[in-house]
């Protein structure tokens, strides 16, 4: 096993993802939702410590958004939010990540990012882990509006996007990342958790991808 790790370099990963028989392809639905996560001010102020530099991933977000009210696509939109600055409700994960502290209720780096604050009919979901999935109501509400298909963008596509394309994936909704709609602090993690998860738990596709898909619908 620690040969064949070492001999395979990233160049290479993808004909061995196909060799060992990862990257499947999953069939988008018809009836899907879009889940922003985490579009907070923490990710998006330059005087953040948690700023991602990801103007244009802002903009892409707020781009599919419209493009999916327009539709009829249900939309939900996560915040990360704790009620104490000890971080009870975050358990073990806001011992790991001190920087979690920005997510205490009434820090503005935990307010959502200007342009996103809820529409009507748009559904918030506080969550306290990574997966927008985990300990929320998410799942339950998707089942019951039929839907089959989650289109997932927002911040980041290391922890929360990853975290919630699996339980996605796990909760039998087929999760469609947008690339270019997600952001991470550096372009290593950004870009090669898009490659794993496209290899393993979900389908990877361009915002003009995702807008086309959009489309078909409306039609």
């Amino acid at each position: 096993m620690t040969e064949h790790m070492n001999a395979v370099s990233g160049d290479d990963l993808a004909p061995d993802y196909t060799f060992s028989g990862f990257g499947g392809s999953l069939p988008l639905g018809s009836r899907p939702a879009l889940v922003i996560v985490d579009p907070a001010k923490a990710y998006n102020e330059p005087t953040s410590p948690l700023y991602a530099g990801a103007e244009k991933t802002v903009s892409n977000m707020l781009t599919l958004r419209a493009a999916a009210s327009a539709a009829g696509i249900p939309v939900y939109l996560t915040q990360v939010l704790y009620d104490d600055e000890a971080g009870v409700l975050g358990g073990l994960f806001f011992t790991k990540v001190p920087a979690l502290r920005y997510f205490v209720a009434g820090n503005p780096l935990a307010e959502f990012i200007d342009g996103f604050e809820p529409h009507p009919g748009e559904m918030v979901i506080t969550k306290h882990y990574p997966s927008a999935f985990h300990g929320t109501s998410l799942a339950a509400a998707l089942t019951a509006t039929k839907v089959d298909t989650v289109l997932i963008a927002g911040f980041s596509t290391s922890g929360c996007i990853r975290a919630t394309t699996i339980d996605s994936l796990q909760h039998g909704f087929v999760p469609v990342v947008v690339s270019d709609a997600v952001g991470d602090r550096h372009r290593e993690p950004h870009e090669s958790n898009l490659r794993d998860i496209a290899a393993k738990c979900g389908e990877v596709r361009s915002l003009d991808q995702a807008l086309a898909f959009i489309r078909t619908l409306d039609a």
